[in-house]
């Protein structure tokens, strides 16, 4: 049995858990979310938690079987207390500013990078090199700041680029001079 998969999922007050058929609506004091479980997985309402099963032991449903439970706590979590990614922006000359919704990049190119965010997504300007990546789907939040740090990935060297708060960047030594 899997040891994630099997543990029942706690349903907060003030949210909403609706079960039909295959799709797992979740609805909460920040937003909605959907799910549609994959084949073999069964999931159900049971005492104001959510339980997930698997019918049996095959290797489709066994890996299958955590993975849905956890898809659907993070979605509980999600429309209660949300989910931020934060990022930094390091090197000299290299900035971030809010225009509005979206986002505008001095990255060291001939010219300004402009990034939109994507609907349910909202970013966050600290300074002129910090920023955070907000909403209430995990998957949404990350994938936006992989993009973002896409833009300019941290280079050996010097370290300059987009990176995540707190990554470490490994740095490697250069040419050595005479």
């Amino acid at each position: 049995m899997s040891r994630i998969g099997r543990l029942p999922i706690e349903v907060p007050a003030g949210v909403t858990v609706t079960i039909d058929g295959r799709a797992v609506a979740v609805k909460g004091p920040k937003g909605e979310l959907s799910l549609n479980v994959a084949a073999p997985i069964e999931v159900a309402l049971e005492d104001g938690q959510v339980v997930v099963t698997r019918p049996d032991d095959e290797r489709a449903s066994r890996s299958l079987h955590g993975l849905t439970r956890t898809l659907i706590a993070n979605q509980i979590i999600g429309v209660t207390q949300g989910y931020a990614k934060g990022l930094e922006v390091v090197g000299t000359g290299y900035r971030v500013q809010a225009k509005g919704n979206s986002l505008e990049f001095a990255l060291g190119y001939s010219h300004s990078i402009t990034v939109d965010p994507p609907a349910g997504i909202s970013f966050e300007v600290e300074g002129n090199n910090k920023l955070t990546v907000r909403g209430i789907d995990k998957q949404a939040v990350g994938e936006v700041a992989a993009n973002i740090r896409k833009l300019r990935k941290p280079e050996p060297y010097k370290g300059k680029g987009v990176r995540y708060a707190g990554e470490v960047v490994r740095r490697k030594a250069g040419k050595s001079g005479k």
